[in-house]
């Protein structure tokens, strides 16, 4: 394919810097509040852990209307050089630039991407814009996997609130470690670490101006490097204090974009997929240690009633996604009255059927992909709901072995997948639903 031109400012600052070691790029949307101290841990980390390396950092913005571009470019590391184990020999650059094309993340990454390849960068990071909790030892971990274990994927390991990342905790994670057989824990993390040589290989991707420039990048970039076989590890970084939202909140975009991006991948890496079973765990840098958290405030009684209402708003499209057992079970699900000390519950075995059935009727049912993944919501509402309502009184550990536990059943129904991604099986008729 035929690349995409470097923004002619950006081309202008390649041509003047010449060459890096290191690039560390941070993604920005109106985070004027956040990108501050972003821009300083990053830049004391490279400071302190690579100061024999030139290092670039690119503040990729999508048109910010805060100051976030001016926040970049006028961040200090005040005194903090008094407290570096060793003086900076050479100091990074730091660079601010509208990306170009489709508006979100993904294009933000591409121009990131694009200067690192330019400049022979050896490793590139992304970091969040939004991020409060980030330190220097955060650029460290990594880039180091890359520029000195031979890795060139490293994946973020933190800690979260138990209601902090329930699209990753309820789908991205169980479904990409049933399918791949690597247990990266945070898929769609935000932060990475990648070598050179794959940043050459995601440019290479004609699926630039698709919605993986939206939302579905982070679990994009994962999938490739699990699924063609580069060498992927994970670091722990701690906590992940960021701009949390409320799961019942509306991410009606965001979780068809990532979705959505699983499902797609699917079909393209389907022969690697097929037949594997199990899983392993992927390598972890870092030293864990417990932390604290911010609470994330979660509204069930909504989440309950978006998913009621869908199943009598949406019983048509359901119908045609779900396998008639799984449909059957959901209904009953949602038209049972909550009796006294019989709380809402949707278990793990119907989700993982939930989940795989609607993989199969996107693949299936390419004309209806935009109405299936909408109608996904609800669903999710649904065991978001049951999750929180089972884990109210858990502390992290126990969660955490609960979401282990609904991994293992992803794992175990991989069979059902692959019969409904075949096609045998009941498939119900679309010819009444619209288009």
């Amino acid at each position: 394919m035929v690349q995409a031109a470097l923004p002619e400012e950006a081309s202008r600052a390649a041509e003047f810097i010449r060459r890096a070691d290191i690039v560390v790029g941070i993604p920005s949307y109106n985070n004027a509040r956040t990108i501050g101290h972003v821009v300083r841990a990053t830049y004391a980390g490279l400071a302190k852990y690579f100061p024999q390396l030139t290092a670039v950092v690119i503040n990729s913005d999508g048109g910010s209307k805060d100051g976030t571009q001016e926040q970049v470019l006028s961040a200090r590391v005040e005194d903090s050089h008094m407290m570096l184990l060793s003086t900076p020999l050479v100091a990074a650059h730091r660079l601010s630039f509208p990306y170009h094309g489709v508006p979100g993340k993904g294009s933000a990454f591409r121009l990131i991407f694009q200067m690192a390849e330019r400049l022979g960068a050896k490793a590139c990071a992304v970091v969040d814009s939004d991020l409060r909790s980030i330190t220097p030892e955060w650029i460290d971990l990594l880039i180091r996997p890359i520029l000195f274990a031979g890795y060139d994927f490293t994946a973020p390991y933190y800690h979260r609130h138990k209601y902090d990342g329930t699209i990753t905790n309820s789908i991205v994670y169980p479904l990409t470690r049933a399918l791949y057989g690597l247990r990266i824990r945070q898929p769609i993390g935000g932060e990475f670490g990648v070598s050179g040589r794959l940043v050459s290989r995601y440019l290479q991707r004609d699926d630039w101006e698709t919605d993986v420039a939206r939302f579905g990048i982070d679990i994009w970039m994962t999938t490739i490097a699990v699924a063609e076989g580069f060498r992927v590890c994970q670091s722990f970084l701690g906590a992940k204090l960021h701009d949390a939202k409320d799961p019942s909140s509306d991410l009606t975009a965001m979780l068809q974009q990532v979705v959505g991006s699983v499902f797609v991948l699917m079909q393209e890496y389907e022969e690697v997929w097929k037949g594997r079973r199990g899983s392993a765990p992927a390598e972890l840098f870092g030293f864990r240690f417990d932390v604290g958290l911010e609470p994330v405030q979660v509204n069930v009684e909504r989440m309950k009633q978006a998913f009621r209402r869908g199943c009598y708003d949406l019983e048509e499209v359901w119908r045609m996604a779900m396998e008639e057992a799984t449909f059957s079970a959901v209904r009953e699900l949602a038209t049972r009255p909550e009796e006294h000390g019989k709380r809402f519950h949707l278990d793990d075995e119907l989700w993982a059927r939930v989940v795989y059935d609607f993989a199969a009727s996107y693949k299936r049912n390419p004309l209806l992909r935009t109405q299936i993944m909408r109608s996904f919501t609800p669903l999710y509402l649904a065991r978001v709901a049951s999750f929180v309502l089972e884990t109210e009184t858990m502390v992290a550990s126990e969660v955490e072995e609960r979401i282990e536990a609904l991994c293992e059943v992803f794992e175990g129904l991989k069979p059902y997948l692959e019969e409904r991604w075949s096609g045998r099986g009941p498939a119900p008729s679309t010819t009444s639903l619209e288009v």
